[in-house]
C-alpha cells in the first residue's frame, strides 16, 4: 500500500471511531461554543516573532500583539494602533499619533516609548527595517501618545514597512520586553493584541492557549485582514498540536476540532465527503515553495555547485510529491516573484525550469566538488517540508553529492537555521520553507530575494547585483520602471542562485459547519471567527 492510499485510508478508518487524540475535559454547549480549536501547520515551539520568522510564530503573534498599521486584503497597509500621521514636506519626518484606549495585558497603557522600544527591536532584523535603519536620524517619543521619527531621506514606503503581514512583522511589545536584544529571544509575552497567551497552559508539541482580551479597543471598521475592527467573537483559542494528518482529518470529522489550518491534499476528498466539514483554497495569493542554501559554507559557498542543484532541480517533482496530480493547484515556476501579481517575470529564468539532470552532473564536476557533506535538516512534522526534502535526497545523490540527511522537527529547523557555524559544527548546508505569495509580490517585503550579506535571510547570500536593483525598485515613479528593475534582479538572483524555488502551489483549509467567519488569506484571521 503507497502512502497516499494508506493516509486515505487511516483517516477514513479513524472518523468512525473515537481517536483518542484529545484529553480535554467535557465543557458544557455554551463553554464549548466559545472555544475554537484549531490545528496549526506545526508546533509552536517558541514565542518570539522578531527573533525568527516561522509563520507559525507569525500567526501566533498576530493574536496576541498588534501593529502600528495592518494589511488589508488588498495588500494596502491601513493605520491600526496609529489614528494618524503627518510628514514634512521633504518627506524626512514622520509624526504619529496612537488611538486612544490602547492597552497592554498587564493593564498599562501603550506609550510611545513602547512604541520607539519594539521598532529599533525590529529594524535590524527586518529587511524593510534594515532599510529604515541606514537613514534614521532620530526615533523618539513626543508624548505618551506620539513619536516622531527623523530620517536623512524620503521613505515614501513607511507604512508599508510598519503593516506588511511578511515576517518579521513590527509588532509593539512594552518597552521592557522590546528592549531585548533581536537576536536574543524574550521570554515574557504580554501583548497589545485582542487575544493574550495563557502561558502556563503552553505544552510545546502539545498546544496553546489563547483567552480573549477584554480590554483591547477594536477599530470600528470592517476587520480586513490584518486591518480594521479585530473583533473577537469566541473567549479562548486552543492552538492543538496534530502532526499526523491522518489524526488531525479524523479529529476534524468527528467534531473534536474545528478548524484546520493546513490539511494534506490527499485528504481533501476524504473531508469533502463529510457534510459537516467544509473545505477551501486557504489563500489563492499561494505559496512559493523554497530549497534554500547556505552561502557562507562549502559546498554552497560555491555559485557553481548552486547552479548545479538549479540546473538539476524539477519543480515538477517537488510539487507531485507535495500536491499531487492535479494541476491547477500549482505551477512551476521561472521567477522569484508571485505569480499573477504586477511584479512577476520570468526573466532569465530559464535554468530555473530546465530540470536537467545531466547537465547538473557537468556543472558539479566543473565546480570541483570535493564530496564535502550536504547537512540537509528537513523538518517531519512539516507536511510541506517532509515532502520536498524525501526529492531533495534523491536528487542531490543521483547528482552525485554527499547527502547527510537530518531528519528533524520544524521547531529545531527554526533554531539551527539562524547559526553560522560551519555545517560539520552544528551549522547547516540547506533547509527547505515555503512563502507564501503575499509576501512575495516586491523586493522590500519578501526577505528571501534579498542578498545583502549578513544582513540577508537564513543562508547569508551576498550578491550585489541582486541589491543594487532594490533602490532603482524604490525609485521608480512607473510600473514601467518597476518592472525593468525586478527583470533585472530575477536575472542577477536567478544566475547567482539566491536560493532554489521549488514551484508555486495552493492549500486548502478546512473547518467544520457550525463554524463561521472563516476568510481566505496568508493567516489564520481568527478575529470574526465565531461557533453555533
Amino acid at each position: 500500500m503507497d502512502r497516499r492510499t494508506f493516509l486515505k485510508a487511516g483517516a477514513g478508518v479513524a472518523a468512525i471511531g473515537a481517536t483518542g487524540g484529545l484529553s480535554s475535559p467535557a465543557l458544557s454547549q455554551g463553554a464549548n461554543a466559545r472555544t475554537l480549536r484549531f490545528v496549526p501547520q506545526a508546533n509552536l515551539a517558541n514565542f518570539d516573532p522578531i527573533w525568527g520568522t516561522q509563520y507559525v510564530v507569525r500567526n501566533a503573534a498576530v493574536l496576541v500583539w498588534d501593529t502600528l498599521y495592518g494589511f488589508d486584503e488588498r495588500l494596502e497597509p491601513k493605520r491600526q494602533m496609529v489614528e494618524g500621521e503627518e510628514v514634512s514636506q521633504d518627506g524626512k519626518t514622520w509624526t504619529f499619533k496612537l488611538r486612544e484606549g490602547l492597552r497592554f495585558h498587564d493593564g498599562e497603557p501603550v506609550r510611545a516609548r513602547d512604541v520607539v522600544a519594539s521598532i529599533n527591536r525590529w529594524m535590524p532584523r527586518d529587511p524593510m527595517g534594515q532599510l529604515l535603519r541606514a537613514i534614521n536620524v532620530e526615533l523618539s517619543a513626543v508624548d505618551d501618545r506620539t513619536f516622531r521619527w527623523v530620517l536623512s531621506a524620503p521613505f515614501p514606503k513607511m507604512m508599508m514597512a510598519l503593516g506588511k503581514n511578511a515576517t518579521p512583522m513590527c509588532f509593539i511589545m512594552p518597552e521592557r520586553i522590546a528592549r531585548t536584544d533581536s537576536f536574543t529571544q524574550i521570554n515574557e509575552y504580554v501583548g497589545s493584541g485582542p487575544m493574550r497567551f495563557v502561558r502556563n497552559e503552553w505544552v510545546p508539541g502539545a498546544r496553546a492557549v489563547f483567552q480573549k482580551f477584554d480590554q483591547y479597543v477594536p477599530r470600528n471598521e470592517p476587520a480586513s485582514w490584518l486591518a480594521g475592527g479585530k473583533r473577537m467573537l469566541v473567549d479562548r483559542v486552543e492552538w492543538v498540536v496534530m502532526p499526523d494528518p491522518a489524526t488531525a482529518s479524523a479529529a476534524l470529522q468527528n467534531g473534536e476540532i474545528d478548524w484546520w489550518e493546513n490539511p494534506i491534499t490527499d485528504l481533501v476528498p476524504v473531508l469533502r465527503r463529510n457534510r459537516n466539514i467544509m473545505v477551501d483554497i486557504a489563500d489563492p495569493l499561494g505559496n512559493i515553495g523554497s530549497f534554500r542554501m547556505n552561502h557562507l559554507h562549502p559546498p554552497f559557498n560555491n555559485v557553481k555547485v548552486r547552479q548545479a542543484v538549479m540546473t538539476a532541480l524539477k519543480q515538477e517533482d517537488y510539487m507531485r510529491a507535495l500536491v499531487g496530480d492535479d494541476a491547477s493547484l500549482w505551477k512551476t515556476l521561472g521567477g522569484f516573484f508571485t505569480p499573477g501579481t504586477p511584479l512577476y517575470t520570468e526573466e532569465g529564468g530559464d535554468m530555473m525550469k530546465a530540470g536537467n539532470l545531466e547537465r547538473g552532473r557537468q556543472l558539479l564536476r566543473e565546480s570541483g566538488y570535493n564530496n564535502e557533506p550536504v547537512i540537509c535538516i528537513v523538518a517531519q512534522d512539516q507536511p510541506i517540508t517532509k515532502a520536498f526534502g524525501d526529492v531533495t535526497a534523491d536528487l542531490l545523490k543521483r547528482l552525485g553529492m554527499n547527502v547527510d540527511f537530518v531528519a528533524t522537527d520544524w521547531g529545531t529547523v527554526g533554531q539551527r537555521r539562524a547559526m553560522k557555524n560551519p555545517p560539520n559544527q552544528g551549522g547547516w548546508s540547506m533547509f527547505h520553507t515555503w512563502h507564501a505569495g503575499a509576501d512575495a509580490i516586491n523586493p522590500v517585503v519578501y526577505n528571501a530575494v534579498r542578498a545583502n550579506g549578513d544582513g540577508a535571510w537564513f543562508g547569508w547570500p551576498n550578491i550585489p547585483a541582486v541589491e543594487a536593483e532594490v533602490p532603482n525598485w524604490l525609485a521608480a515613479t512607473s510600473l514601467e520602471q518597476e518592472r525593468a528593475a525586478i527583470g533585472r534582479l530575477n536575472r542577477a538572483a536567478v544566475e547567482n542562485v539566491v536560493y532554489c524555488p521549488t514551484g508555486f502551489f495552493v492549500g486548502y483549509q478546512a473547518w467544520r459547519r457550525n463554524v463561521s467567519g472563516i476568510v481566505k488569506g496568508p493567516i489564520p484571521f481568527a478575529w470574526g471567527v465565531s461557533k453555533s
